[in-house]
């Protein structure tokens, strides 16, 4: 059985993609500040605060082998220049990009032929008013994929970035994103969670062995 150690397993995309990877038949350890809220005999759920870095570090030093990781975890804080605020910024950098690195470094150590890592971007990162600071703690993961990617490609492991545009989860109604409003791509709806769990499951799979170092974007005709 392959396992992964997928982040913000409680609710919106990681859960979706936790949901996904157990009915592909993948083991999962779900990482999330919230308590469960899935229940399957391989999912073993670890609450954690992925923004505190001693409380992340006790849980990565426990984690075992795991051939894939996938960071779901996310937030949004909004701020334009002249009302910016400096903490929000640290807040999303920890959990978007520290976050991030804290468990590759782990556990790309154990990853070989058909090893995976998938980074939850966003189309934010293309530059969206107001959301500079979210922008660019995103954009920061296409960096690391990158360069990743040129570190395991010998290996046969893989490094991509999944970046979808609005997303139906509860991050659309977070209050702390009031001042940055969601925009509903061009093909009418926001994106569906299971949509950008399907992608990630593919980047997972065999078929896609020979793609690393990309961004796939879900942009529902954003990007046109």
């Amino acid at each position: 059985m392959r396992k992964a150690v997928v982040t913000g397993t409680s609710s919106g995309i990681g859960r979706a993609i936790a949901e996904r990877l157990l009915a592909d038949g993948f083991g999962v350890t779900g990482l999330d500040r919230a308590p469960p809220t899935l229940m399957h005999e391989f999912f073993a759920p670890v609450v954690v605060d992925l923004a505190d870095p001693g409380d992340r570090a006790g849980v990565i030093a426990r984690l075992g082998h795991a051939d894939t990781l996938v960071h779901a975890a996310g937030l949004m804080r909004a701020g334009a220049l002249g009302a910016i605020d400096l903490g929000a910024g640290e807040l999303l950098w920890r959990v978007h990009v520290d976050a991030a690195i804290a468990l590759a470094d782990h556990l790309a150590s154990g990853m070989g032929q058909g090893g995976r890592i998938v980074l939850i971007g966003s189309r934010g990162a293309q530059g969206l008013a107001g959301r500079g600071q979210y922008g660019a703690s995103k954009a920061a993961l296409t960096a690391l994929a990158r360069a990743w990617a040129k570190e395991l490609v010998a290996r046969g492991a893989t490094v991509n970035v999944v970046s979808p545009a609005a997303t139906e989860t509860p991050m659309l109604v977070d209050p702390a994103r009031a001042g940055a409003p969601p925009q509903i791509p061009p093909f009418g709806r926001f994106v569906r969670p299971e949509e950008v769990a399907g992608v990630v499951a593919f980047l997972l799979s065999p078929a896609a062995d020979a793609i690393t170092g990309q961004e796939i974007s879900i942009c529902g005709g954003a990007s046109l």
